[in-house]
């Protein structure tokens, strides 16, 4: 697979990223850690080798799944993970970097993400460049690559490139969810800022496998998810119809043409999460 140059930085990732959330097994359902091992390392053989994660996910969880996934091959793959925003302080960027090197049994990060902007989730208000200067810190020490944003309108990424290089953001995008080409992605793209688009399938909805009348198992996030609820899911598979016939004139799946679109997109890279090495 191609290789793409993160931001302005060394790191080189692929296109496609394998997405670890669902291997926290929290806010997921039948989630089972020897499939989702089986297949991360799928994804690494079809040569997705970047692989995202956070120390939320699963309270920790995801990383360790991860790190046993890889523990023979961590030469061959890229690790980015995030620090959540209630550990934004100085010291406790330091201290959650160091967990997650830990939990994924490695001694750097190819990338280190702020997985939410500071306030999130009722946390403290930290200024950015408190977080920003121990994260500067990280990567002199030589326990990250580069550094990136999650969730950041363009104002916030400005602000934070004040303080520091940022070589990624990453925003939910998708065929269905497309507020970041507004104002994110056109000064991402001015800045050569690498854009990883999360929620790349919208929660499964492009791979085409959901119909009128899906019912989520007790515990799984998408319940509550507005793309999932009323009109809004009518109109939803109404479009996954009219992609259909796309697909197959181009002899592709569903979800394959949805990230073929993405990562054809100006400076965007896709994440995909998979809970067996079928998917």
């Amino acid at each position: 697979m191609e290789r793409r140059q993160l931001g302005h930085s060394e790191v080189t990732i692929t296109p496609i990223l394998m997405g670890t959330w669902q291997a926290g097994k929290a806010m997921w359902t039948g989630i089972e850690d020897t499939e989702t091992i089986k297949a991360i390392r799928a994804a690494v053989e079809a040569g997705i080798t970047t692989i995202d994660t956070a120390e939320i996910y699963g309270e920790g969880h995801s990383e360790q799944i991860v790190a046993q996934a890889i523990a023979e091959i961590r030469d061959q793959v890229e690790l980015a993970s995030k620090v959540f925003p209630t550990h934004l302080k100085y010291d406790q960027v330091l201290e959650a970097c160091d967990r997650s090197l830990q939990n994924l049994q490695t001694d750097y990060l190819d990338l280190y993400q702020i997985h939410w902007p500071a306030g999130s989730f009722n946390s403290e208000i930290v200024p950015v460049e408190e977080t920003m200067q121990a994260l500067n810190q990280l990567k002199q020490q030589g326990k990250i690559r580069a550094i990136g944003v999650s969730n950041f309108s363009k104002e916030q990424v400005a602000e934070a490139q004040q303080y520091g290089q940022i070589d990624s953001v990453q925003p939910p995008y998708s065929l269905f969810w497309r507020q970041a080409e507004k104002e994110l992605i056109p000064y991402c793209v001015a800045q050569n800022i690498t854009v990883l688009a999360y929620s790349s399938l919208a929660q499964g909805l492009l791979t085409g496998k959901f119909g009128a009348d899906h019912q989520f198992e007790e515990g799984d996030h998408r319940a509550k998810n507005k793309l999932f609820q009323g009109e809004t899911y009518e109109r939803a598979l109404q479009a996954v119809e009219q992609l259909r016939p796309i697909a197959r004139e181009k002899g592709c799946t569903l979800a394959q043409l949805a990230l073929a679109w993405l990562i054809a997109q100006p400076n965007t890279c896709a994440i995909a999460g998979a809970r067996n090495a079928e998917q």
